[in-house]
């Protein structure tokens, strides 16, 4: 028995880290800064914590039919944080998931780059690109540039933000037309720019 938890818990690390790594068919990244490295910026984690809900992202399997989500990171007494992720799948009306990781800020990043956990043995690395002054948004991005997050303290962003954040992922070698605003409230089902659940955007 355990050799056959240990070998399906390989195979779910081998599925996650392919999906991850951009070996699942990701198309080619046609802006001109694509090779150029990821910088991620000093971060207050104390600061940092609390609610943030996701604006926008590159959907990817584990995320794409999600509506209404939110992530909730609490700093633990051992310099970890605690990261709780919230969604419901394709529905506001369907039961709330609720995912739980661990994750270890990356000594000398100055807090701006994080090492998850999502299953044991499997991490994945987790930059911060942008915070606002005011700490009211965030740019969160993957190695390879083939994951990228926009994190709000509220559910609603204007789209004048939401663009002046697209821009700076553009300036930072990221393709933006992959992304997708997530619902947060039902009227955005179905609108323009917004991820269409159960559809691969």
């Amino acid at each position: 028995m355990r050799r056959f938890v240990c070998a399906a818990t390989a195979v779910v690390a081998t599925v996650v880290l392919l999906s991850l790594t951009g070996c699942s068919n990701n198309p080619p990244n046609p802006n001109p800064r694509a090779g150029e490295p990821l910088v991620t910026v000093p971060v207050d984690l104390p600061r940092y914590m609390g609610t943030w809900y996701i604006i926008a992202n590159i959907p990817y399997f584990a995320e794409r039919d999600l509506v209404g989500s939110r992530a909730e990171w609490k700093l633990r007494p051992d310099g970890k944080i605690d990261d709780s992720y919230y969604g419901r799948k394709k529905r506001f009306d369907a039961p709330e998931k609720h995912y739980r990781f661990l994750d270890t800020p990356v000594p000398g990043k100055e807090g701006g780059e994080w090492s998850v956990q999502l299953i044991w043995p499997v991490h994945v690395t987790q930059l911060t690109l942008y915070v606002a002054p005011d700490y009211r948004y965030t740019i969160l991005g993957y190695p390879g540039k083939n994951l990228g997050w926009i994190f709000s303290r509220e559910p609603d962003m204007s789209d004048d933000v939401y663009h002046s954040l697209l821009a700076r992922l553009d300036a930072m070698g990221y393709d933006t037309s992959r992304f997708r605003r997530v619902p947060q409230h039902p009227d955005q089902l179905g609108k323009p720019g917004f991820a269409s659940p159960g559809n691969k955007d």
